[in-house]
């Protein structure tokens, strides 16, 4: 249920993306949840991989523990050469365009995995799918998150960023390129759902200035509205540059750790740096898709 919520123009503790074992995550939606909590997040958002699944287990959790949340997911799409994530805040989760959408993602990903699991036993690492499937809690979702928690544990690397220099990216063993929605689709998706697309962690992409310029006008034409600023994939000198990024294009800025797993991720949920003051936040245009804590008795 909605209502009157906290001046979301004060500083307050937000976090807007996290994955829980329904995509990636190590957490199931109730755990990530009291982990936030516990850690002082008072907004919160599930934003899953491609899947929406844990979105109503995550938003139940929240509520009852006193947070506020967005419904979220994160949308892979193919951008050229490169995968980018979209994420889509205040989503309405049980949209049919947006759950469509979700499922023909998903689509080929088993058959992707299995091409993984080939390219790898040619550089000499067998059973790799069947390892990485031990990791994954939604069969459906296995990714490259799972082949190099197996790849770790087995010995083969000391720790996920070895393994992505190692493995799994372009040129390496175990690469497989995908297909995933465009991005006028999942930008279209999201906002037919009723929510916000904002690009996630945007210096992650190996873009070129003039390639993340024209990446930025064309995700603001398609109707992009917001773009993550503090996120746990940045350095600290990203978050001053794509702050400025944020006041040049007229982008609201957005936050969130990026969790994955406790001892994994770089940021833990609710220890993001405060965002600057000066920027539009995407919680501010979004009051009206908040969920706000039940009332005590």
């Amino acid at each position: 249920m909605k209502g009157h919520g906290p001046p979301y123009n004060e500083q307050v503790n937000v976090d807007l993306h996290c994955h829980s074992t329904i995509s990636d995550g190590t957490l199931t939606p109730e755990t990530l949840a009291q982990r936030a909590q516990a850690n002082g997040v008072e907004l919160w958002a599930l934003t899953d991989h491609d899947e929406l699944g844990g979105v109503a287990r995550a938003q139940e959790a929240a509520l009852d523990l006193g947070m506020h949340f967005l419904t979220g997911v994160e949308i892979s799409a193919s951008y050229g050469a490169n995968t980018l994530h979209i994420v889509g805040l205040g989503v309405d989760p049980t949209h049919p365009d947006l759950c469509a959408g979700m499922t023909s993602i998903r689509t080929g990903r088993e058959r992707r995995a299995r091409l993984m699991n080939e390219s790898l036993a040619q550089a000499g690492i067998t059973g790799a799918f069947e390892g990485a499937l031990k990791y994954a809690g939604n069969p459906n979702l296995i990714s490259r998150t799972h082949f190099a928690r197996h790849l770790v544990k087995t010995g083969v690397c000391r720790d996920p960023n070895e393994v992505f220099r190692r493995y799994l990216t372009p040129g390496k063993p175990g690469f497989v390129p995908h297909q995933w929605a465009t991005l006028a689709d999942a930008v279209t998706w999201i906002r037919r759902a009723g929510g916000m697309a904002i690009l996630a962690h945007p210096g992650r992409y190996p873009l070129t200035a003039n390639q993340e310029y024209a990446l930025l006008s064309e995700f603001k034409t398609l109707g992009g509205l917001g773009i993550e600023v503090i996120t746990g994939s940045h350095s600290p000198a990203e978050f001053i540059q794509y702050a400025q990024v944020a006041r040049e294009t007229g982008l609201a800025a957005s936050c969130g750790s990026d969790f994955h797993a406790p001892g994994e991720s770089r940021i833990d949920l609710g220890d993001l740096p405060a965002m600057p003051d000066d920027l539009p936040k995407v919680w501010d245009l979004l009051a009206d898709r908040i969920h706000h804590p039940r009332l005590a008795g």
